[in-house]
């Protein structure tokens, strides 16, 4: 698909989801998670690009709403809180992607777990500071001086994620289109001739990891945003799980397919959940086999095959 194509799709997707936002009021909740986790599916899909799974990027969405959380205490401005919760995620993502990025395949996917589950013992033991399980509420937070609550604060918030994930998702088609993905595709095929190229693969694979977690960060500091409320559950393996989940579901091959497969995601999680309260997991489950199954490209794989037969 061309970038206009994509472009015109990703605008016309925007508009829909404000069409759906204003209809159904409550719907703006569920958008509002499903763009965020659709931020740091973004992100995730900078690394499969090379080849490498992470199964701890959970950890950048904690540290980023938790930064929410304690940040809002001393300035609770939203657009300052914002940009420092992802620069916090990205300081951390390069001190940590120093190290993990020597690593490849289940070594890679292993310690970023690794790593995502140190974290959440720290936010559950230091309860002093964190309030363990119970999680950190967050105090009234304002955008532009205004405070942000009630129907106008869910608007402001879900115009933020929205602004978010456009921009975010044009600058990942741009570098994915770019030297730079021409060489995380390297690092996945034959990572040697990179070596005798003189660009480093690990440079390259440090560069995507950063600006994952930056992305993971924009995710975490939106959910801390929308829920008012973080707890370790954000840093836990299953959140991790969560993210490649919807990686899988939305498709790896458009910047696309990661929002599509968050927002399918979260309505059959909302409906599988007042359905089958008991079982909403089982259903997640046989729709991620139905999709391996039927439809390995994901969602977007399903869309790309049925304009090309048209």
């Amino acid at each position: 698909m061309t970038r206009r194509s994509e472009t015109l799709l990703a605008l016309a997707g925007a508009v829909l989801i404000l069409v759906l936002a204003y209809a159904v009021p409550w719907l703006r909740f569920v958008l509002t998670i499903a763009l965020a986790k659709g931020l740091a599916v973004l992100g995730i899909l900078l690394l499969l690009r090379a080849g490498q799974v992470s199964f701890g990027h959970a950890l950048y969405l904690a540290l980023a709403a938790y930064t929410v959380a304690f940040g809002a205490v001393l300035v609770p401005e939203a657009l300052l809180l914002l940009p420092a919760a992802a620069l916090l995620a990205g300081i951390v993502g390069l001190l940590i992607g120093l190290f993990v990025v020597r690593y490849r395949e289940i070594f890679f996917g292993m310690l970023n777990l690794a790593l995502s589950m140190v974290f959440y013992s720290v936010l559950e033991k230091f309860y002093a500071l964190t309030h363990g399980a119970d999680g950190i509420r967050l105090p009234p937070v304002t955008f532009l001086g205004r405070p942000l609550a009630g129907e106008s604060g869910e608007w402001t918030v879900l115009g933020l994620a929205l602004v978010l994930a456009l921009a975010c998702g044009a600058l990942v088609r741009v570098a994915l289109a770019s030297p730079l993905g021409e060489a995380l595709a390297g690092i996945k095929t034959r990572e040697t001739r990179l070596d005798f190229m003189g660009v480093s693969p690990k440079r390259v694979l440090l560069a995507a990891y950063v600006a994952s977690a930056v992305m993971a960060g924009f995710a975490g500091a939106i959910i801390a945003l929308t829920t008012r409320h973080v707890t370790p559950a954000l840093s836990y393996w299953t959140t991790s799980g969560e993210l490649v989940f919807i990686a899988i579901l939305g498709g790896a091959g458009s910047v696309i397919g990661p929002f599509l497969g968050a927002a399918a995601y979260e309505l059959t999680r909302v409906y599988a959940a007042a359905t089958f309260a008991n079982a909403w997991q089982l259903v997640l489950g046989l729709v991620l086999l139905g999709v391996i199954v039927f439809a390995p490209g994901g969602i977007w794989g399903m869309i790309s095959s049925r304009r090309r037969a048209a």
